[in-house]
């Protein structure tokens, strides 16, 4: 009896479709961004300012957009991080922004009023990052490491989703250990809530509730975001986690 053996393409081929796939919620994922409008002086809006979002965050560390003809500028696909931006444009003095702290599924908004002179000029500025996001109707509330480890409940999102109004599911009991349950909201279904990390669906698709027993971290997570209502198109309910 003859056994052909396997074409090694077919393993490579294989390979590289199960690596796109491990790629492919992360690439998906709805991250923040930061956008605004660029003027000068006279409150003229500025065309063509050259604009960096820098972090360690970013893989590349920076990225560069130009503001449009109307002096608006947006950049996307940013990861939760500590940014500096910084607006550059030939005859006018470099402004920057410092100490931009930006949460998660989040669009901070910075505007740059940019003066008449040399581009080794700089004009810094520092201030209290932006916590309403003005440029989505979307309703979400951001628990940072620092609160998750304060809270005197489960560190996991059954204990997390009690926190936040209007969010149902589960016994009022305080939470004491970290377990699966089905979630929703006011006003929708009682099972619409899903459980995402970085934009990986991690509950069962009918019900939202978790499937094999896996646990998410949140005890060593970064943050969480918690949505309410106003998703955007990749969404596929009207609450989520």
């Amino acid at each position: 009896m003859h056994t052909r053996r396997p074409d090694p393409r077919f393993f490579a081929n294989t390979l590289l479709v199960f690596t796109w796939m491990l790629l492919l919620p992360t690439a998906a994922l709805a991250q923040s961004a930061i956008a605004g409008v660029v003027k000068d002086s006279s409150g003229a809006v500025l065309p063509g300012v050259t604009v960096e979002a820098s972090s360690d965050a970013l893989i590349e560390r920076v990225r560069t957009v130009v503001s449009d003809e109307s002096g608006q500028y947006r950049i996307v696909d940013l990861r939760p991080g500590r940014y500096v931006v910084t607006f550059t444009l030939a005859g006018f003095n470099t402004f920057k922004r410092e100490d931009l702290e930006l949460p998660s599924d989040f669009v901070a908004t910075v505007n740059a009023d940019m003066r008449v002179g040399s581009l080794q000029e700089t004009v810094t500025v520092t201030g209290e990052s932006p916590i309403v996001d003005v440029q989505s109707a979307k309703r979400q509330r951001t628990l940072d490491s620092e609160l998750i480890q304060a809270i005197p409940t489960a560190r996991a999102y059954n204990g997390l989703v009690r926190l936040i109004p209007s969010m149902t599911g589960g016994s009022n009991d305080v939470v004491l250990s970290p377990g699966m349950i089905v979630f929703g909201g006011r006003g929708g279904r009682s099972n619409e809530g899903r459980v995402q990390v970085d934009g990986l669906n991690t509950g069962a698709s009918l019900n939202g509730g978790g499937v094999s027993g896996y646990r998410q971290d949140i005890e060593n997570a970064t943050e969480v975001a918690i949505s309410t209502s106003g998703g955007m198109g990749e969404v596929e309910v009207g609450a989520r986690r």
